[in-house]
This record gives C-alpha cells, structure tokens and sequence, in this order.
C-alpha cells in the first residue's frame, strides 16, 4: 500500500509543479506566489512520500491531500486536481487494507 502511495504523491508533486504556469496564466496569480506555493507543495509532496513508511506518514499525507483541496478556494482549477488526487489516494488507502487483509488470511 504505501508503495502505491508513494506513487500517488510523486504524480501529484509533478501535477503541482506544472500547475505553477496555470495558476499564473488562468487565475492571474502573481508569478512570485504561484512559483513559491507550488514549488513548496511539490516538494513537500516528495518529503511526504519518503515519510509514508513511518507510523505518522499516512495521516501526515493524508492531511496533505486535504489542503491541496483547499486550495481550491484560491486557485479553482485545484479543485479539480484536489478531487483526482483525493479520490486515488482514497482508493489507494481502501485497495492497501483489502489487500493487507487477505494476505493476513
């Protein structure tokens, strides 16, 4: 599962950064703060999927998640990214502990 995680924050540390010109260019935020806030996101996107091993590192990333949808509220376009994200990391979490639980049968 965590793997998979992993996975899932990496894809989403790319479709942050690349949001950055977006932010800028269809919100009209300044370039300064699109750069700054996405590139902070971005990276902290990759610190959390080297953390998911850690018995915190899920709800830490899973708090993550919550205000990448958050950001919705300033940029509305990341409502969209956040909705994606949160649904596969949902899924993600939902597939791991099915998959956990029959390994254990």
């Amino acid at each position: 599962m965590r793997r998979l995680l992993a996975t899932i924050l990496t894809c989403e540390a790319i479709i942050l950064a690349l949001a950055i010109p977006v932010a800028i260019s269809v919100a009209h935020v300044d370039a300064r703060t699109a750069g700054i806030s996405g590139g902070v996101l971005a990276v902290l996107a990759l610190l959390l999927a080297g953390t998911l091993g850690r018995s915190w590192g899920v709800p830490l990333a899973t708090g993550f998640q919550v205000v990448v949808l958050a950001l919705g509220f300033f940029v509305p376009t990341m409502f969209i990214l956040g909705v994606v994200f949160g649904a596969l990391w949902a899924y993600a979490i939902w597939l791991g502990v099915k998959v956990e639980g029959r390994q254990k049968r």
